[in-house]
C-alpha cells in the first residue's frame, strides 16, 4: 500500500461536492426527517433510523471508489498506473481503502445528531459494535463499487451508482422500515447485501425482527469472497489489454 497514493485518493474525494453532499450531509438531513416524521417522541425508533442512515452514508461512500475507477479507465491513467512499481494489489486495495476511509465522517456525524438531539444513548460496546460493523460490514459494497467501476464508463457511473444505492437502499431496509415491507419484499430483501449489512448491528438499538450476528456476517463475508473474485478477475482481464 503507497501511503502517498492513499492520501491523494481521500484528498480527491472530499474535494468533491456532490460526494460531501450526498454521502455525509444527506444522511444527518434524512435521519433528522425520518426522526421527526415517524420517531419523534421514540428513541427506539430513532436508533433504528440512526443505524439505517449510518449504514447509507457508508453505503454512498463506497460507491465513490467505482466512478473514479471509470474515470481512470477512461482517459488512460490506468494503464499509465500498471507501468509504474504501483502494483494491482495495491491500486485496487489503494481505491477499496480510501472508500473505507471517507465512510467514516457518516459513521461519527450521524449517531451525533442522534444523541444530541434525540436522545439515543448505548454504551460503549454498543456503540463499538455498531460503528465498526457497519465499517467493516462495508466492504462487499466498497467491492460492489469497484466492479461497477470496471465495466461502466465516467457518463453511465453517476446513474447506474445513483440506481443501485437507492434500489439497494430501498430493497435492504435503509428506507422502508423492515418490519412494515411486505411478505414478498421483505424476502427479496435478504437478497441484498444491505439488508445483512443492517442487520449486522440492528439488535444493537432493537430486538424486533433480528437475525443472528454470526448468520449477518456470514452472509456478508460470502459477498465479499465472490465479489472480490470478480473484481480481481475483471482487473487482471483489463490488464492484459496493455
Amino acid at each position: 500500500m503507497n501511503p502517498t497514493y492513499l492520501k491523494t485518493e481521500i484528498v480527491r474525494t472530499f474535494r468533491s461536492t456532490r460526494f460531501v453532499l450526498f454521502a455525509v450531509a444527506f444522511p444527518v438531513l434524512m435521519f433528522l426527517l425520518q426522526t421527526n416524521v415517524f420517531g419523534a417522541a421514540d428513541v427506539n425508533i430513532a436508533g433504528v433510523i440512526m443505524v439505517n442512515m449510518m449504514a447509507f452514508g457508508t453505503f454512498s461512500a463506497a460507491m465513490t471508489s467505482g466512478a473514479k475507477l471509470a474515470i481512470e479507465r477512461s482517459t488512460g491513467w490506468q494503464r499509465q498506473l500498471r507501468l509504474t512499481p504501483l502494483t494491482g494489489a495495491g491500486y485496487l486495495s489503494g481505491k477499496g481503502l480510501s472508500s473505507m476511509l471517507v465512510a467514516l465522517p457518516a459513521l461519527i456525524l450521524v449517531p451525533l445528531v442522534a444523541v444530541l438531539f434525540q436522545g439515543v444513548h448505548l454504551d460503549a460496546s454498543a456503540w463499538l459494535r455498531l460503528v465498526a460493523g457497519i465499517w467493516i460490514g462495508a466492504i462487499p459494497l466498497v467491492l460492489l463499487g469497484l466492479l461497477l467501476g470496471q465495466f461502466g464508463t465516467p457518463e453511465s457511473m453517476q446513474p447506474v451508482s445513483m440506481v443501485v444505492t437507492m434500489g439497494m437502499g430501498f430493497l435492504g431496509g435503509l428506507w422502508i422500515p423492515i418490519d412494515g415491507m411486505p411478505s414478498w419484499m421483505s424476502d427479496l430483501a435478504q437478497v441484498t447485501p444491505t439488508y445483512w449489512l443492517i442487520q449486522l448491528v440492528r439488535p444493537v438499538v432493537t430486538d424486533h425482527l433480528t437475525v443472528s450476528f454470526p448468520a449477518a456476517a456470514g452472509v456478508l463475508a460470502a459477498w465479499t469472497a465472490v465479489l472480490g473474485a470478480l473484481v480481481i478477475r475483471r482487473y487482471r482481464k483489463d490488464s492484459a489489454r496493455v
